[in-house]
């Protein structure tokens, strides 16, 4: 029986929207959002955070013995490997990296990837979601991901590249990337041990450390395509449609 955890990375100071995690959606935090998503999986879930006004709010949010404490980290992948290790939890063999900003991720999404990693028995997984509109392509707080092959359901397909910019509507297999990601413990503890690449901090996106380094990802359709908070226009957008669909 294969076991997988959750663990949701969280800080305060995120470049583009600093203090996100603790905006407020129906008088809840929106990392106790994520974090309630997570949950709702039946998987292990846990928040991974540098923070002390985070670890607070969890638990001030039903949420005591689901946030850990750790170092200042470069990104959010070397925060859930610390925050794996502290735990000392046996016997796992794949750690779910849930974005701390996609209070709206459908539970079902992350359950099919867990089940396609499994199944497959693969390095990394993620998802993406069909692209709605042409203005998505150039925006820069959206990422991309072009797949080898076109998304259906429950196919896993290679991903090629992930970008924000220099797309065009012509290119093919282009889906909106998804903030999650499925890693086998022994690839991301190889993971975090290579070196940052110029791709990657040259655009802001640590997969692409995984790809300049020839480990595979998967992605996998997701049914639903959930707002992420990047911006402050982000959060505005997302606190309307949640806070009318209560």
């Amino acid at each position: 029986m294969n076991r997988t955890i959750i663990i949701i990375p969280s800080r305060m100071a995120a470049s583009r929207l600093k203090g996100k995690p603790l905006l407020e959606i129906n008088n809840v935090p929106i990392i106790c959002h994520v974090l309630n998503k997570a949950m709702e999986t039946g998987l292990e879930a846990i928040v991974a955070t540098e923070d002390k006004e985070i670890v607070t709010a969890v638990e001030q949010n039903g949420g005591a013995g689901k946030v850990i404490l750790t170092g200042n980290h470069k990104t959010g992948t070397d925060r859930i490997f610390e925050a794996f290790k502290k735990l000392k939890i046996k016997n796992v063999d794949y750690i779910l990296n849930l974005q701390g900003d996609e209070p709206m991720i459908d539970p079902k999404d992350i359950i099919n990837l867990n089940k396609l990693m499994i199944k497959n028995n693969s390095d990394i997984g993620t998802l993406a979601s069909k692209i709605k509109n042409d203005t998505m392509i150039n925006n820069e707080n959206i990422v991309k991901v072009i797949t080898e092959k076109k998304l259906e359901n429950n196919n896993f397909v290679k991903a090629l590249n992930f970008l924000r910019k220099g797309l065009k509507k012509e290119n093919s297999n282009i889906y909106h990337h998804i903030g999650i990601y499925c890693y086998k413990v022994s690839v991301l503890e190889k993971f975090i041990n290579l070196d940052q690449t110029k791709n990657e901090v040259k655009n802001h996106l640590e997969q692409l450390r995984a790809l300049d380094n020839n480990i595979k990802i998967n992605v996998a359709l997701a049914a639903s395509s959930p707002i992420g908070v990047d911006t402050e226009e982000d959060y505005l957008a997302l606190k309307k449609i949640m806070e009318y669909k209560s």
